[in-house]
């Protein structure tokens, strides 16, 4: 066949043009139910119960709910060999960071014994996930010390900072659950990598530095978390400063630092990190014990009440007038905990070739820290550190978390005596060993080689919490991830495409050199669906546009302008402000003398463009199928 200069058969595309068709109308009522379920259920979880007996569908339905009644059906005396074994040795580790942990909050230790009780037994009923190891976590324990010690100091006022923190637990579950219920998950998300990257790492040193009056023996400390009032307290009280607490503290960080390093380059080690903790705290405890250190100033966690967790459901404390912060707390760390444990079990369930549901997963977080508020626990997750020595372990399914539930309780029965001698400063070592392993400085180098502004939000994330406070500083993160999202909508981008030599292809001129422009012809294409708030950019993007081509074709002496295509292919939506617009775009163009082409508008646009009756006004003669057939209708006009 006889073809043109550009690779198209030398024939009328008039005539040969393929039609646009017009998508069938829908009634309203289906598609609003369409609509809702592809944003609320995307993963459709309802398609196992169709074609189902009513009987098998209770089923299926109690096992949706409650996982524990899938998996335990299955469940053989080879799972539990090993369930065991991961569930004492998370359990090792859950012990003495659980005390360490309540004192960040500023709770009575044995609270963090609790919350290490019943939220895993919830867990274990209800989430998807085999890997996660539910328990306290480092960063809501800073929240709620500081954000709650703001307005209630806990020494002078232990009662109602207990009620605040276990009301903040109860609105962060509500709020969990119903982000579960309501399949509202996908809020979460706007918590980005690089935010998420950048608020643990601050969060890490702002906790480190924390627990310098713990490692220096100091009695009284500055409730602020910033960089500037923690340096501030350590060394106006360098007079205070005790070297019998800061040796002990030094050594026992050096021996979790190092039992971390072996199990990191030897990971079938793992153990001797997970066992570190407990180690330390027993060598600890005999240690102040035979010499008696805690009568020269080496400061112990005391008498730990025994027995399980005491009803707490009549502390929640709604009346208070302190209920809006603990509202804000209770929102802030629920949102932190739901981004760290989903994004664990994800991160495992990948590793063993499984998936977890995320909706499924808030409404399990949920519940467990709306029981626990009710018995004596505050906010838990599952936290990275515990959940990796649960993944090592050789952990199964979810029965780990009930061994280290029953192994904790058996604690709270009968051991609890045993920490009276544990030294304030090793569970300082202890959480500074944790954070450290929170600042990923190698992902923040390679967010900056991979995408600077990513870059920027991670590093705004950790400047607002090291120098203002935890919450500042997730404020400004969350906030430029949202101005980067209004950018990619208020800026999307446009390209000028040109043809690939030898073939029916068209692509970016930028991105390939050897595309080549077509005199007399401006093909766009437009990179993103066209909405209100995007209108006014596009329009006057369009304009540019054309008066870049004009001026270069007038530069080089040649014909002038006269077609401008626009490839609407990935313009997946369009409201009433775009129709609006691209109708203004076509007057524009016509007092300029140039004819307006559209090419392969989606079903969704070139529904709305024939209820607005735009089509009549570009004319359904200048509306194409390909963009290769509107390119091909402008060349052989142009002849």
């Amino acid at each position: 066949m006889n073809t043109g200069e550009y690779g198209y058969p030398k024939f009328n595309f008039k005539q040969q043009a393929h039609p646009v068709s017009i998508p069938p109308p829908q009634p309203f009522i289906k598609s609003l139910k369409n609509t809702v379920k592809e944003t609320l259920f995307p993963d459709d979880p309802l398609r196992q119960f169709k074609d189902q007996p009513p009987s098998r569908k209770i089923i299926l339905g109690i096992q949706y709910i409650f996982p524990i009644f899938d998996w335990g059906s299955r469940y053989n005396l080879s799972f539990f060999k090993s369930d065991i074994i991961a569930g004492i040795t998370i359990a090792s580790l859950s012990i003495p960071q659980g005390i360490s942990y309540a004192k960040l909050a500023n709770l009575p230790p044995i609270f963090g014994l609790y919350s290490s009780f019943v939220p895993p037994l919830v867990y274990a009923m209800m989430g998807s996930s085999k890997d996660v190891a539910v328990g306290t976590f480092a960063v809501a324990s800073l929240l709620i010390g500081s954000m709650l010690g703001a307005v209630v100091n806990a020494n002078e006022n232990p009662k109602l900072h207990l009620q605040l923190a276990l009301t903040a637990t109860f609105v962060a579950g509500v709020l969990q659950a119903s982000l579960g219920i309501f399949r509202l998950g996908f809020i979460v998300d706007f918590l980005s990598h690089s935010t998420i990257i950048g608020f643990m790492a601050g969060s890490a040193i702002v906790v480190s530095l924390q627990q310098l009056k713990g490692i220096l023996g100091l009695q009284h400390f500055t409730q602020s978390t910033d960089l500037i009032s923690v340096l501030r307290s350590v060394f106006t009280q360098t007079h205070k400063w005790r070297w019998e607490c800061a040796v002990l503290g030094i050594c026992i960080l050096l021996c979790l630092l190092i039992a971390r390093f072996v199990s990191t380059r030897r990971p079938k080690l793992f153990w001797i990190s997970a066992m570190a903790p407990l180690t330390s705290v027993i060598l600890s405890s005999v240690f102040v014990y035979l010499t008696h250190a805690h009568k020269h100033g080496v400061q112990v966690i005391g008498e730990l009440k025994k027995g399980l967790n005491p009803i707490t459901i009549k502390e929640l404390s709604f009346g208070s007038e302190y209920l809006f912060t603990a509202i804000k707390t209770g929102t802030v760390t629920g949102v932190i905990a739901l981004a760290e444990g989903i994004a664990v079990g994800r991160s495992f369930a990948m590793l063993k070739n499984y998936n977890i549901d995320g909706n499924k997963e808030m409404i399990a977080f949920g519940m467990m820290n709306i029981a626990g508020s009710c018995t004596s626990c505050y906010v838990t997750t599952g936290p990275f550190s515990r959940s990796a020595v649960n993944l090592n372990a050789g952990c199964k399914t979810a029965m780990s978390n009930i061994v280290m539930a029953i192994t904790v309780m058996i604690t709270l029965l009968f051991l609890t005596p045993l920490f009276y001698y544990t030294p304030i400063v090793v569970l300082s070592s202890i959480i500074v060993s944790a954070m450290l392993g929170l600042i990923n400085y190698k992902e923040a180098i390679h967010l900056w080689s991979l995408d600077k502004f990513d870059f920027v939000v991670c590093m705004s994330a950790f400047l607002g919490v090291v120098f203002w406070s935890v919450e500042i500083g997730l404020v400004i993160a969350v906030a430029l991830s949202l101005l980067r999202i209004l950018l990619f909508v208020a800026r999307p981008k446009t390209y000028a495409l040109g043809h690939i030599p030898d073939s029916s292809i068209y692509r970016s001129i930028d991105q390939y050199q050897n595309a080549k422009t077509i005199p007399g012809i401006l093909i766009l294409q437009i990179d993103a669906p066209i909405y209100f708030a995007n209108v006014a950019y596009l329009r006057e993007r369009i304009l540019r546009w054309v008066d870049e081509e004009e001026d270069k074709l007038k530069s080089l002496g040649g014909n002038s302008l006269q077609y401008v295509v626009l490839a609407l292919s990935a313009v997946g939506n369009i409201d009433t402000s775009g129709i609006t617009m691209l109708g203004e775009v076509k007057k524009l163009m016509e007092r300029r003398g140039l004819k307006l082409i559209l090419a392969n508008p989606g079903g969704e646009v070139i529904k709305k463009m024939n209820k607005a009756k735009l089509i009549d006004v570009v004319g359904e003669e200048w509306i194409y199928l390909t963009l290769g057939e509107a390119v091909g209708a402008c060349n052989f006009m142009l002849r």
